[in-house]
């Protein structure tokens, strides 16, 4: 497996669009295993880098839900790129490394300095685990109203505390360059408009400027492009707006919610540097398990085997975790079993 600059590869991809190349670089969020192999096989078919965005639900020092520790994760993207024959470059990356940000900092309702303290030991361990990307993302706010925004302002200065630690850590590690990542799509980050967009750049530049820190500038800043959880078009116009705001910069927008978008083929002409996918995968993965349950099923009724019941206990696993609570919407109840069939799946 090769390893190239991640900056160097964004700022090559931003002049081939320049010289109108379209192209746009994908992150797979590796909900599992199987989706981490299949991502790294598709790499090594096409020759094509692969960007790995994981959240600290996922992977974490205490383990995350897929059982790797950002050691663990690293080791296991060698391993699977060995066994591949992958020579493409393949980039461990942070997603979404913010306050609270991680259900159980929630759960736990960490005050702004624990939870901070928590995500600061995070990007620590994913630096010394040899991440080459960190998106940093501080804007949820536990202690706001529900429904009150967090100021921009307050955003720009979470985001500056967070680089400036972990370029120390870089730094105290011995590490070369690390590429940053930063903003959100989320309405409640209060980044969703245009003028709250110029505004974030513009106070993050003065910032880091401030503190010396211009060489850790984020290759990617996170816009809003049209689709979110629920929504699938993409706006090809938008993005574009956005890229010219950050191209002077030697940015790139990077798309979040790029799961069963409608027009994909529009990312890379209107100069998306990346689009990240996630749930669409594991959606895949959950069906195709649900046909081998069905398959199963059918042998056990002319006794050929028993059957495993894998299914039945994935949903119980599920439902006790309660993980599921955070996606409701709303009006919808809160018992799991009254959810309409769709979204129980």
């Amino acid at each position: 497996m090769r390893r190239l600059d991640l900056g160097k590869l964004v700022r090559r991809v931003k002049d081939l669009q320049d010289q109108g190349t379209p192209l746009t670089l994908l992150a797979v969020c590796p909900n599992s295993d199987a989706v981490l192999e299949a991502a790294i096989e598709v790499a090594a078919r096409t020759a094509t880098p692969m960007l790995f965005a994981t959240t600290l639900n996922q992977v974490d020092r205490d383990s995350g839900y897929t059982g790797w520790t950002p050691k663990e994760y690293v080791a296991r993207i060698q391993e699977l790129a060995q066994q591949h024959g992958c020579d493409s470059p393949l980039y461990p990356c942070l997603d979404h490394g913010g306050p609270w940000l991680k259900d159980a900092h929630a759960k736990a309702s960490l005050s702004l300095d624990e939870a901070m303290g928590e995500v600061k030991k995070s990007l620590s361990t994913c630096l010394d685990a040899g991440y080459d990307l960190l998106h940093i993302d501080p804007t949820v706010d536990r202690t706001l109203a529900k429904g009150e925004l967090l100021d921009v302002g307050i955003v720009a200065k979470r985001t500056v505390e967070l680089i400036e630690h972990a370029e120390y850590e870089r730094m105290r590690l011995g590490l070369s360059t690390v590429a940053y990542e930063v903003g959100t799509e989320e309405v409640a980050g209060g980044l969703a408009n245009l003028e709250s967009f110029e505004r974030f750049v513009w106070l993050l530049r003065q910032a880091l400027a401030e503190r010396n820190l211009m060489e850790a500038w984020p290759i990617f800043i996170v816009g809003k492009v049209g689709t979110d959880l629920h929504t699938t078009l993409f706006d090809p116009e938008v993005a574009a707006t956005l890229r010219s705001l950050v191209a002077p910069y030697d940015s790139l927008i990077k798309g979040h919610y790029t799961d069963w978008v409608d027009n994909p083929e529009a990312y890379p002409r209107s100069g998306m540097g990346g689009a990240n996918v996630g749930p669409e995968f594991t959606a895949v993965e959950a069906e195709s398990l649900r046909v081998l349950c069905e398959y199963e099923t059918a042998l056990a009724r002319n006794g050929s085997i028993t059957p495993s019941l894998f299914c039945e206990s994935l949903t119980v696993a599920v439902v006790e975790s309660e993980r599921w609570r955070k996606w409701l919407q709303p009006g919808e109840p809160e018992e799991f079993e009254k959810l309409a069939g769709r979204r129980r799946q």
